[in-house]
């Protein structure tokens, strides 16, 4: 699929150190560019809001096609995919943001170290991951988008953020973020799954506000 990053080969030699062999397409991960955005070291690159929407609509697309192939991400964020000079996004491997990022991963005591700020509430008390976690979690890549990066969540305690989640707490709107696109972010972190917005009614609702801004360039 275009928006996923390919697998071209496993090597098992040393199976306590599989190897997996991704083609170079000279991209760059998309937390990265986001974080030299909002420093104004991306070669000078501002982005539009249109723009957001550009992104969040490729990555979108990268996840329905997983989900149509019965596959979970487990671990939707802006450091799991990479961009082009292009704005051309692709959705990776949940492995290639550990060494990255890890202040992004956090263990609660269970010895395995998991990107809690971004989990929803049942991945975090039960470990139940569905379709509607990724949703969940595409929601707050929505909020890293407009925030170009930005850590959420910052003043909560890793170990709090399940009560935080089931006290009703949610990221807040930033700064120049449009209400259409924090209103779909708000759909993405409903209590109950079931509740929560699915993909493909987030990727119309995303074309439709693409569209929408189109007509004031």
């Amino acid at each position: 699929h275009q928006h996923l990053l390919p697998v071209l080969g496993v090597c098992l030699s040393d199976p306590r150190h599989p190897l997996l062999l991704y083609p170079h397409l000279g991209l760059s991960n998309l937390k990265t560019y986001l974080l030299g955005c909002s420093r104004g070291s991306s070669e000078g690159v501002k982005l539009l809001t249109r723009d957001v929407v550009h992104i969040a609509i490729q990555v979108c697309l990268g996840l329905i096609h997983l989900h149509q192939q019965r596959l979970l991400h487990k671990d939707v964020s802006t450091r799991n995919c990479l961009i082009d000079s292009e704005l051309q996004v692709r959705v990776s491997d949940t492995a290639l943001a550990r060494d990255l990022f890890p202040q992004d991963y956090h263990c609660l005591g269970d010895n395995e170290n998991r990107p809690v700020k971004w989990l929803s509430l049942e991945a975090l008390i039960h470990k139940q991951f569905t379709p509607a976690n990724d949703v969940w979690m595409f929601g707050v890549l929505l909020w890293e988008l407009t925030t170009l990066a930005q850590q959420p969540y910052i003043e909560v305690d890793p170990f709090e953020m399940a009560a935080y989640l089931r006290d009703g707490y949610r990221l807040a709107q930033p700064h120049n973020c449009p209400d259409e696109l924090f209103g779909m972010m708000a759909r993405c972190w409903a209590p109950t799954p079931e509740d929560r917005a699915s993909f493909p009614h987030l990727l119309s609702c995303l074309q439709d506000f693409y569209s929408a801004l189109g007509k004031f360039i």
